[in-house]
């Protein structure tokens, strides 16, 4: 191994760019990537390449400033490559500076796909109005209510971003527009969620985030938490599935999914999963899904 992948390899950038000012915001990290800010706004995502083993990030800030510990200093002004190998060879002979750092936790490797997802996830902000998601009869109320407040995001083309969840983070969203559905490119379906609170005894299941909210729109629910999976499942979603059911042992699961064969074959899916100790319920919509039925009361056209 030549020196330069050495460096790449061997010295986390987390714990170098925390020498430089940056700090890490721990609700926006997770098993993958971590999150570091610095003072003046910046913000870094930093995870290791699956095929590399390097440790690499990317700014949300700068779409140019990106790639390894190198391209880390590079872009700071830090000097050519011979310059930056005597930094980083003294980095490496530094033991009683780096006490005072704090102490990261190992990340799981990601692919280059995972990343561009996450990438473009950040990138897209929180917004507590959107003409789309009144269009579909969701009122903004509700959006920005306790239960589903920050559930989602908007980027830059006007899209409606719904993140999907796993084990290990953040791994892709629900993308939304007008006569447009689709899901990151890159990433993987895990499970979108609504805000949990710890006495909830309900559980909604759909197929799209949107078709979940439209649920609570129409039944009004307490103490009830949503889930949905972006349509057609994986085998990871099966498992994630089963573990949120666990958590309402005692409690209703309700599965509201199309009314159509593929929303009944889904349905038949987690039936099969599901723990003992819950209560399974499969109501269906009038029409094809909840958000068609709502959409019908406020509009009668419905969505196109």
């Amino acid at each position: 191994m030549d020196e330069l992948n050495y460096f790449k390899k061997n010295i986390d950038l987390r714990e170098f760019a925390a020498s430089h000012g940056y700090f890490l915001d721990k609700k926006k990290s997770s098993q993958t990537s971590s999150v570091m800010r610095n003072i003046d706004g910046d913000k870094l995502v930093m995870a290791i390449d699956n095929k590399s083993s390097c440790y690499v990030y990317f700014s949300i800030r700068n779409p140019h400033d990106n790639g390894t510990i190198i391209d880390f200093l590079t872009n700071r002004n830090h000097g050519n490559l011979g310059e930056i190998r005597k930094i980083l060879r003294g980095w490496l002979g530094i033991s009683t500076a780096k006490k005072d750092l704090p102490v990261f936790q190992k990340l799981k490797a990601t692919d280059k796909d995972t990343r561009q997802a996450i990438s473009e996830y950040e990138q897209a902000v929180h917004v507590s109005h959107s003409g789309f998601l009144e269009w579909r009869g969701l009122d903004m109320v509700l959006l920005n209510s306790p239960r589903f407040k920050n559930r989602f995001k908007m980027d830059r083309r006007g899209n409606i971003l719904f993140p999907h969840y796993n084990r290990n983070g953040l791994c892709g969203f629900e993308k939304k527009n007008y006569h447009f559905t689709g899901f990151s490119g890159g990433g993987v379906k895990g499970l979108w969620s609504s805000v949990c609170f710890k006495d909830d005894q309900c559980l909604v299941i759909s197929e799209s985030a949107i078709d979940g909210i439209s649920y609570q729109a129409l039944h009004n629910l307490l103490f009830t938490r949503f889930i949905s999976i972006g349509g057609s499942m994986n085998p990871d979603q099966l498992e994630l599935l089963f573990l949120a059911m666990c958590k309402m042992e005692g409690g209703q699961v309700h599965l509201a999914f199309d009314n159509d064969k593929d929303g009944e074959k889904i349905a038949d899916q987690v039936r099969g999963i599901a723990p003992k100790g819950v209560t399974i319920s499969r109501p269906l919509p009038n029409n094809n899904d909840w958000n068609q039925d709502l959409t019908n009361i406020i509009r009668p056209i419905g969505k196109e």
